[in-house]
C-alpha cells in the first residue's frame, strides 16, 4: 500500500515508519526542509524514542520510506494519508488551527478518487466533520464517503514508547460515515500490530467507535479524565505538604482503587496533551466546571512549588537556584509547555538569579529557549528538580556546591545524597 504521514514530528515519523516496517511505501510529508534531509539519510531528527534510530535506517536503507516538503504530490501518489500535524490552543483556550488548515488545503490539492485520510492529531469535538471534511471538497472537487473517505483516529502513544504503545492500546477510530470507517479499520488493520490483551473486555486491535464524534470525544475525556485526577492529586499533595504529611505513605497505605491511579507531578504537567486537550473539551464544554478548576489547580503548581521553595530557604532574592531540567518530563527532549518557564518566571519574580541544567540540551539551546545554563560543580544557594531525568537519581550535594535547600518536584532524588542540605518533596514525575 502506498502512504502518506503529514508531519515527520514526534509522533507522525514513528507511525511512518511503523508503517513502513511492515512492508508499505511511504511518504513522509513536512514543511520543515532540514527534517526532511535528515529523514532521508536515515537519521532520526530527535532523540529519545526508543527503536526509533535503528528502525528508520532499516527503512529507508530498503527504500520502504521517502521524505518530501511536496505534500499534494506525496497525497497525489497514496492511497492512505495519515495527519499528524500540531494543533495548539491560545491562552484563552482557542483552537489555532493555522497549521492544519494549510497541510488540509495540501492535502485538498492531490487528493484523489478512492483515497483514505484519517487524522491522528487530537481535535475538538465536531472537527473532522465539520471543519475538514468541507475544505477537503472544496479544494479536490470530490465528495465525501463518494469519492474519498474520511475518518478521524487519535493517537494514543506516548513520546518515548511509540512502537510498543501501538502494539499495546487499541487504535480506536470513527468515520463520517460506515464506508468510511469500513476502509479506516481495514487501513489500520493493515498497518498495526497488537499485543494480546486479556485485560480487555474485547479483543485487542482496531475499534470503530461508530463515529468520527465519538473517536474526537474519546481522545479528549481519556486526556481530560488524567488531567482532572492529577489536579486531585495536587489538591492532595498541597494539603500534605502544608500539614507535614507524607502523602506518599497515605497513597501506598491505601488499598482503594482511586489511589491506585494517582499522579503526583509536584511541579506541572507538560508536554502537548495535558495542558492542551482539557482546553479543548472546555471549547467545547465551557460549562464543564470540575475541567476547568483541575486545569487551574495544575497550572498553578509552579508557583506554588516556588512559595514552598521560599518558605523553606526565606527571602530569595539574589540567592542563585538551579531549575534541575528543562524538558517537560525526564527521558524526552521536548519543552513544550514545560514547567520550567513558568517555575523560572515565579522565582525571577522574587528576585532570584535562575540557572538552568538539563542534561539533553546543549548551552546554546537552552540559550535559545531563553534560560541560562548551570553546569554541575558551580556553586548554587537552592536547587529545584523539575524534570525527573534518571540522571539526577545519582546527583548528591557535592554535585551543586553551596546548596541549602533541595525542592524535589518529582520525587527521583536520593535523600541519602543530600545529608546536610534541607530536602522537600512535593511528587512524582
Amino acid at each position: 500500500m502506498n502512504i502518506t504521514v503529514v508531519a515527520l514530528g514526534k509522533i507522525g515519523l514513528p507511525l511512518a515508519v511503523q508503517f513502513a516496517s511492515l512492508g508499505h511505501n511511504v511518504l513522509g510529508a513536512d514543511v520543515n526542509s532540514t527534517t526532511v534531509d535528515q529523514v532521508n539519510s536515515g537519521i532520526e531528527p530527535f532523540p529519545g524514542e526508543a527503536y526509533l534510530a535503528e528502525k528508520l535506517g532499516e527503512v529507508v536503507s530498503a527504500g520502504l520510506l521517502r521524505a518530501t516538503t511536496d505534500t499534494a504530490a506525496a497525497v497525489a501518489a497514496s492511497e492512505a494519508v495519515v495527519v499528524v500535524v500540531p494543533l495548539f490552543v491560545d491562552a484563552d483556550g482557542v483552537p489555532d488551527f493555522g497549521w492544519m488548515d494549510a497541510a488540509t488545503r495540501d492535502i485538498a490539492r492531490g487528493l484523489k478518487p478512492g483515497t483514505l485520510v484519517s487524522y491522528e492529531t487530537t481535535l475538538p469535538v465536531g472537527t473532522t466533520r465539520n471543519r475538514f471534511l468541507s475544505m477537503l471538497e472544496a479544494g479536490s472537487d470530490l465528495v465525501a464517503g463518494r469519492d474519498f473517505f474520511l475518518a478521524f483516529s487519535p493517537e494514543r502513544v506516548f513520546t518515548g514508547r511509540v512502537f510498543a504503545d501501538l502494539r499495546k492500546y487499541p487504535k480506536l477510530v470513527g468515520g463520517i460515515d460506515d464506508e468510511s470507517a469500513k476502509r479506516a479499520v481495514a487501513f489500520y488493520e493493515a498497518v498495526l500490530e497488537f499485543d494480546e490483551r486479556p485485560d480487555l473486555d474485547r479483543p485487542n486491535g482496531v475499534w470503530d467507535l461508530g463515529s468520527a464524534e465519538a473517536s474526537e470525544l474519546a481522545k479528549l475525556a481519556e486526556t481530560t479524565y488524567r488531567d482532572v485526577n492529577i489536579g486531585l492529586a495536587n489538591q492532595f499533595a498541597r494539603f500534605a505538604a502544608d500539614n507535614g504529611i507524607d502523602v506518599f505513605a497515605v497513597i501506598a497505605a491505601s488499598n482503594s482503587q482511586p489511589f491506585s491511579h494517582i499522579h503526583l507531578p509536584g511541579i506541572a504537567v507538560g508536554g502537548h496533551c495535558i495542558p492542551i486537550y482539557p482546553r479543548m473539551y472546555l471549547w467545547n464544554d465551557p460549562s464543564a466546571t470540575v475541567v476547568r478548576a483541575a486545569r487551574e489547580a495544575n497550572a498553578a503548581m509552579p508557583e506554588y512549588a516556588v512559595g514552598v521553595l521560599e518558605g523553606v530557604y526565606g527571602d530569595l532574592s539574589g540567592a542563585t537556584v538551579v531549575v534541575l531540567g528543562a524538558a517537560y518530563r525526564g527521558g524526552v527532549k521536548e519543552t513544550a509547555f514545560s514547567g520550567v518557564f513558568p517555575t523560572v518566571a515565579a522565582l525571577e519574580s522574587r528576585g532570584a538569579i535562575v540557572l538552568v541544567h538539563d542534561p539533553m540540551y546543549t548551552d546554546d539551546e537552552l540559550a535559545a529557549l531563553g534560560l541560562t545554563a548551570y553546569h554541575l560543580g558551580e556553586q548554587a544557594d537552592a536547587v529545584v528538580v523539575q524534570a525527573d531525568h534518571a540522571e539526577y537519581r545519582a546527583l548528591a550535594a557535592t554535585d551543586i556546591p553551596g546548596a541549602r535547600v533541595l525542592l524535589d518536584g518529582r520525587r527521583v532524588t536520593d535523600p541519602a545524597r543530600w545529608v546536610g542540605v534541607v530536602r522537600r518533596e512535593l511528587g512524582v514525575g
